[in-house]
């Protein structure tokens, strides 16, 4: 097939660092490159990928140089709907940027939604734009907008080979993503410090939250069992990771996915999750790790991972998770919306000859 990937423009495909969405669609394009597609790109120019780049901005949108980030997303949709007959599916990634552009050219697309959709200000919208094709990536994440024309829930999935299995870990706790209210580093802190484990912190601090992270955080890193070690690169998940005996996700919001949670699977190491959002759906609960509503549920949680069985995890993982499995699952949805398209099309000239 020839497909377009649209990617957002914020940090590039991959990401230097964090940036859980332009990541997913790297992992995307390169295993669709990878199964015989035909396969372009559009993204930041700092992009690195096998597929076809086209370059939307000079670099990542986050390493500066733009006060406006909306006008690079608004000109990359009216570009790629200009040229979207080309494609037999465009796959956006960009939330409802393009919805207005994709509604009065005619050509196949679909949209991956990546965030929270629980926003009061989105009813309207998906009210007005209910034909637009949207993908969810769990099923919790379509609570909130059932009136949208959702066509599948594809999970996120990772390279089989990205991480490698961790059988024996190095007896520490682990936090991994991004310092914010939402997150709940200050339980995972409460957590190491009533088992007595050490509690690694790889997390970045947006300019968003950091008031919250110097008054509420800060000080919290200054106890003896806690090492913060700032934003992580990649390459250096798999030994933070992998070295964990249980990676701590003690979010306070409905999370549409997490893909630190199965980061960690593919090491090997158990989650032990807040119940919100995908947990539920991405948590084999007593194999992959353990799903908790409240703090002392959560460390006794803690101390049973270190029982658990390392292999099942990663082979949960190789089973649920994988990107080949990812690809496969959205080729399904491009070739049911292409071929729809073009039963579309035809059937005016059917009409006529009757």
């Amino acid at each position: 097939m020839r497909i377009a990937q649209v990617s957002p423009l914020y940090e590039s495909v991959p990401p230097q660092a964090y940036g859980g969405t332009e990541r997913v669609v790297s992992f995307l394009t390169e295993e669709l490159v990878r199964q015989g597609h035909d396969v372009t790109l559009f993204a930041s120019g700092d992009s690195q990928t096998a597929a076809r780049l086209v370059p939307m901005a000079p670099h990542a949108l986050r390493l500066g140089g733009s006060e406006d980030s909306l006008a690079h997303h608004v000109l990359m949709a009216d570009r790629v709907a200009r040229i979207g007959r080309q494609f037999d599916i465009v796959h956006f990634h960009i939330d409802y940027v393009h919805f207005p552009l994709s509604r009065r050219d005619r050509y196949t697309h679909v949209t991956t939604l990546h965030g929270r959709l629980d926003i009061p200000d989105l009813q309207p919208l998906y009210d007005e734009f209910r034909e637009m094709p949207v993908v969810s990536i769990s099923d919790a994440q379509r609570a909130p907008l059932p009136q949208a024309n959702w066509q599948s829930t594809v999970y996120h999935g990772l390279p089989i080979d990205l991480f490698h299995f961790e059988p024996e870990p190095r007896g520490y706790l682990a936090f991994l993503g991004r310092i914010s209210p939402e997150k709940r580093v200050d339980r995972a802190v409460e957590i190491a410090r009533r088992t007595g484990m050490t509690l690694r912190v790889a997390a970045k601090v947006d300019d968003a939250d950091r008031r919250y992270f110097e008054t509420e955080i800060a000080p919290l890193f200054d106890l003896p069992f806690v090492n913060y070690i700032g934003e992580i690169s990649e390459a250096e998940k798999q030994q933070f990771l992998g070295g964990a005996t249980a990676l701590l996700f003690p979010i306070d919001w409905r999370e549409p996915f997490g893909l630190v949670m199965i980061e960690a699977m593919a090491c090997g190491t158990p989650v032990v999750a807040w119940r919100g959002g995908s947990v539920d759906e991405v948590i084999s609960d007593g194999v992959s790790g353990f799903v908790v509503e409240e703090l002392d549920e959560a460390v006794d949680a803690t101390y049973r991972s270190a029982m658990l069985d390392r292999r099942q995890c990663r082979d949960e993982f190789e089973r649920r998770f994988t990107a080949d499995r990812m690809a496969r699952n959205y080729v399904s949805v491009y070739e049911r919306l292409a071929f729809a398209r073009t039963d579309r099309a035809a059937l005016p000239l059917a009409q006529g000859g009757r």
